[in-house]
């Protein structure tokens, strides 16, 4: 039966009507696990030689003792974009198979999931290393099969409160808390994560702690999903009484008020557009990276810095317009809306979130008033120029964003475009060579004005440049409108 179930995947992908945009996709998302795998086998290498021959300790104890961080992390990527593969299930359950081979099914995919068995390199190849370097053999394999068994148990930890966000919200707390105490040496958290982890090599009965967890979880997510895997039960999608809001100072704006009151709905309401909130509250911390690097003390990486720290949410939000929109985008088609307000709506949240972040990065400024200025430089030139070139790209952006889904990811097929890519040039890469030459030449006072004037130039400009935005929309109307209907 399983065989049967792969099969049918096989013919799915080759069966579908984008299969080649599905084809691509999988082409570069290949590129990219490959990449990630060379990256892992050449941690093992660099992190076992480093640490025996430069630091001149026990690999093994080191890498011991960070597995905690790498275990934490694991689990945050899984909850953010691992998903259990219940729409391929759905069809299998009005036919004749037990629901056992089927849960067990769904259980066995996610760990061919690349999140699931990618750190599994880094782990085999660190552990063949230190074989051929004379390690106990029993111990490392222990230690390998111990410590891979508790990274899959993020697998179920994800199932079982994957739709749970208080519970996301208060692991989240206890790992801030967790890294604030290590911090501060208030409690060695690497200490005691060397300890335990170390204790698989040195005491390799403790394995069994491991394999009856895996066995334990197996049973509990098997339990727990069974007893809701029902069409009408556990996979449909939750409804809720509706409530409406308004904030009632916007509508005296007209059209505009109405549409930014729309989207400040959406973000409040729905779970996909509320990490877009989380993710740009992130990015504020975005700066804090010039302190791990060298290389992000140029001018040209400051700004880049700049750009992200105070424009999170405008390239998360703004370069899903209209995507946000896909749902009922035909039916707006339809109606008199006019394009510019409906665009300006978007402009202006936006560029209210925007400023926002540039008023929260004046933390920068303990770093010192040049960091702070720079960032707020680049905060104008995200209002004045990045907020119209970003929705500019909306109009090139096919991709499809089902907002009643349970799905985590942002998109699906249609999000590549060259020309999307190509509008990179003003929004990065413009500014990072201008301060770059700027400072360069004369002084950073001179960087940090010639952006902040760019961006008042781009702000005077604006309507001419809506003009443009709203002809390039109404010329992708009909290809974007026939984009959203295919849900193939």
């Amino acid at each position: 039966m399983f065989i049967q179930f792969l099969r049918l995947e096989i013919k799915s992908f080759f069966r579908g009507s984008s299969v080649g945009i599905n084809l691509a996709m999988k082409i570069l998302r290949f590129i990219g696990i490959l990449y990630f795998m060379l990256c892992l086998v050449g941690g093992a290498f660099g992190a076992f030689f480093y640490i025996q021959e430069e630091m001149h300790q026990n690999p093994v104890t080191v890498v011991s003792k960070f597995m905690i961080i790498a275990w934490a992390a694991d689990l945050i990527a899984k909850y953010m974009w691992q998903e259990l593969p219940t729409q391929n299930i759905k069809p299998f359950l009005t036919l004749n198979i037990p629901k056992k081979t089927l849960v067990n099914y769904m259980l066995g995919k996610t760990f061919v999931n690349a999140f699931s068995w990618l750190n599994s390199l880094f782990l085999i190849t660190f552990t063949v290393i230190a074989l051929f370097n004379g390690y106990n053999a029993v111990g490392m394999v222990a230690w390998l099969i111990g410590i891979s068994l508790l990274f899959y148990l993020n697998n179920f930890i994800n199932i079982l409160f994957n739709d749970k966000e208080a519970v996301a919200i208060a692991v989240g707390c206890i790992f801030a808390a967790a890294v604030g105490l290590a911090y501060y040496n208030v409690v060695p958290v690497l200490e005691y994560s060397g300890r335990f982890f170390y204790n698989f090599y040195e005491r390799p009965y403790f394995v069994v702690i491991s394999i009856l967890l895996f066995s334990g979880l197996w049973k509990i997510c098997f339990s727990h999903i069974r007893r809701i895997f029902y069409l009408d039960q556990g996979l449909e999608a939750k409804k809720e009484v509706g409530k409406t809001e308004n904030i009632v100072f916007l509508n005296k704006f007209g059209a505009i008020g109405t549409f930014i009151n729309i989207d400040i709905k959406m973000l409040k309401r729905n779970k996909v557009t509320k990490g877009i909130i989380w993710g740009s509250f992130m990015f504020l911390f975005y700066g804090m990276l010039m302190f791990s690097s060298s290389i992000y003390k140029t001018p040209a990486m400051m700004m880049f810095m700049g750009l992200f720290v105070t424009g999170g949410f405008q390239f998360m939000f703004g370069q899903r317009v209209p995507a946000f929109d896909s749902s009922y985008y035909p039916l707006m088609m339809t109606l008199n809306v006019p394009y510019k307000e409906y665009l300006k709506a978007k402009w202006w949240l936006m560029n209210i979130v925007t400023g926002i972040s540039m008023i929260l990065a004046i933390c920068y400024a303990y770093f010192g008033w040049d960091m702070y200025l720079t960032f707020f430089a680049a905060g104008i030139y995200n209002i004045g120029v990045n907020s119209q070139f970003t929705l500019w790209s909306g109009a090139f952006n096919k991709m499809q964003i089902d907002l009643n889904s349970k799905e985590k990811r942002f998109g699906q097929k249609n999000s590549f475009n060259m020309k999307a890519l190509l509008l990179l040039i003003p929004k990065m890469i413009l500014p990072m060579v201008v301060f770059a030459l700027m400072k360069y030449y004369f002084n950073i006072t001179a960087g940090i004005i010639s952006i902040a004037v760019l961006g008042l130039i781009g702000f005077l400009l604006r309507e001419k440049i809506f003009d443009i935005i709203v002809r390039h929309y109404k010329v992708e109307k009909y290809s974007t409108l026939e984009a959203f209907k295919n849900k193939d």
